[in-house]
């Protein structure tokens, strides 16, 4: 499968790693073609991991199986425009670009409509991510089959029904790290006015995280069932998690993530204007 990336940026270069490493590096990269009009992104990416490279769109964007959408949202229109003209029939266009919608990158494309949307997060960094993905009603399952190889190069994916769902992806997961490391801040600063140093209460804050996570994706219990079993009625756990509720800390990250929800909506609506 011929992938080309139009953008060479971290989550690019996360999914061309996930990608070259399937096969062994740089033998990998032998299908994998870059545009980007950084020539030192370019030089990098040839140099790890063999893919060919160009600062504009060419001919060799044309030829690819699957073309991923990989540049800022302010920048689809006038690439979409560039790349209209040289698409293949049977081209998949894969955008991670965040708040496109399906509908107005279809439009920019002249009407071309073997699309997937895809939102992933930045642990694809480290081939952790997770990411939520919607087809075209004329996506057909070999396409769909398609965008799941490039994106399981970087992690899981949930496939969803309608576009609509891409917005509570995009605060639940899309913004989710932030979220974690908002927590972890308040965990080490707890740490620290507590007697502890910083490093170690930033061992303890991001081991113990990355331990429940690991326990919660582990287990067959729910999330509830299993903070429960640690809060025992009268205990230190117990009088934490009483001050949280006192404090309405559960109904804030649920209005938080409402509000991501909402300005993913209100970016969709902006950049899809014509």
């Amino acid at each position: 499968m011929k992938i080309a990336f139009i953008g060479g940026g971290n989550m690019a270069t996360a999914l061309i790693a996930g990608l070259a490493g399937q096969a062994g590096r740089q033998a990998g990269g032998a299908h994998l073609h870059v545009v980007d009009p950084n020539t030192e992104a370019l030089e990098r990416l040839a140099g790890q991991y063999g893919v060919s490279t160009a600062a504009n769109i060419d001919v060799q964007v044309g030829a690819a199986d699957v073309v991923v959408l990989a540049v800022k949202p302010q920048q689809m229109r006038e690439v979409a425009a560039s790349l209209a003209p040289l698409l293949g029939a049977q081209a998949l266009v894969l955008s991670i670009a965040a708040g496109i919608r399906i509908d107005a990158l279809s439009r920019w494309l002249g009407g071309y409509t073997r699309i997937v949307r895809a939102m992933p997060n930045t642990p694809a960094l480290i081939a952790m991510g997770i990411t939520g993905m919607v087809a075209h009603g004329e996506v057909d399952e070999a396409g769909r089959q398609a965008a799941d190889k490039v994106m399981r190069a970087v992690g899981q994916t949930v496939w969803l029904q309608d576009e609509r769902l891409i917005d509570p992806v995009t605060a639940v997961s899309g913004s989710g790290p932030a979220y974690v490391f908002y927590f972890l801040e308040a965990m080490q600063q707890a740490a620290l006015e507590m007697g502890l140093d910083a490093e170690q209460g930033r061992q303890l804050a991001q081991a113990t995280f990355t331990g429940a996570a690991q326990l919660a994706a582990q287990s067959g219990d729910p999330v509830e069932v299993l903070r429960q079993r640690v809060t025992s009625k009268g205990g230190t756990t117990h009088a934490a998690i009483a001050s949280m509720e006192a404090a309405g800390v559960k109904e804030a990250i649920v209005a938080a993530m409402k509000a991501a929800a909402a300005r993913g909506r209100e970016l969709g609506d902006e950049l899809g204007k014509d």
